[in-house]
C-alpha cells in the first residue's frame, strides 16, 4: 500500500453542510418538529451594502476628495490616518470632515460612474482666479454637482450636504 493511499484511508470523514438544493429534500423528510436538519445552512444571502459618494473637506487647507465605499465612517478614518488604508492623495489634507454625501447608488458600477463624472465636471469647470478658500472650493463642487444633477438621473439618490 503507498502513502498517499494509507493517508486517504486515515481520513476521518465529516459531515459537510447541507446546499440549498439539498436543505429543501432535508426539511421534507425531516420529523415534524420543524426544527432544521443538523449542519442545515440558511439559503438567503445578505443584501450588498449599498454604495455612496463621498466629498470630505480639509480642515486645514482649501483641498477636497471624492470617493466611493459601502463604509463611510471606516473610510473617513482611514483617510484621516486612524486606520490603515487610506488613499495617497488624502494624507496632505489631514483631519478631513464630511462635505456632502451621497446615497442610494444601486450597484459599485453606477456609484463609480457617478464619481468618475463628477470629477469631470469639476476638473472643466471654470474657477475663480482669487486666493482659493475653502468656501470658495465647496462651492466649485457644488456646481459641480449641480450640472451632473442636469445630465444624468440623479431622482433616486439622496444628497445631503453637511452644513459647517
Amino acid at each position: 500500500m503507498s502513502l498517499t493511499a494509507d493517508i486517504h484511508a486515515a481520513k476521518i470523514p465529516r459531515a459537510l453542510p447541507l446546499k440549498c438544493g439539498e436543505l429543501a429534500a432535508a426539511a421534507a423528510s425531516a420529523s415534524v418538529s420543524g426544527d432544521p436538519p443538523p449542519g442545515a445552512v440558511k439559503c438567503r444571502k445578505a443584501p450588498p451594502p449599498p454604495w455612496c459618494v463621498y466629498l470630505i473637506a480639509s480642515s486645514r487647507i482649501p483641498r477636497t476628495y471624492v470617493g466611493v465605499t459601502t463604509d463611510f465612517p471606516r473610510r473617513l478614518r482611514q483617510h484621516n490616518g486612524e486606520l490603515k488604508g487610506g488613499a495617497k492623495a488624502a494624507s496632505a489634507g489631514r483631519p478631513w470632515n464630511l462635505a456632502c454625501l451621497v446615497e442610494g447608488f444601486a450597484n459599485r458600477s453606477e456609484a463609480c460612474e457617478f464619481e468618475s463624472k463628477s470629477k469631470n465636471i469639476s476638473r472643466k469647470m471654470a474657477r475663480k482666479r482669487t486666493e482659493p478658500s475653502m468656501k470658495s472650493v465647496l462651492r466649485h463642487r457644488e456646481a459641480a454637482l449641480s450640472r451632473l444633477e442636469a445630465f444624468m438621473d440623479c431622482s433616486h439618490l439622496q444628497i445631503r450636504w453637511q452644513s459647517s
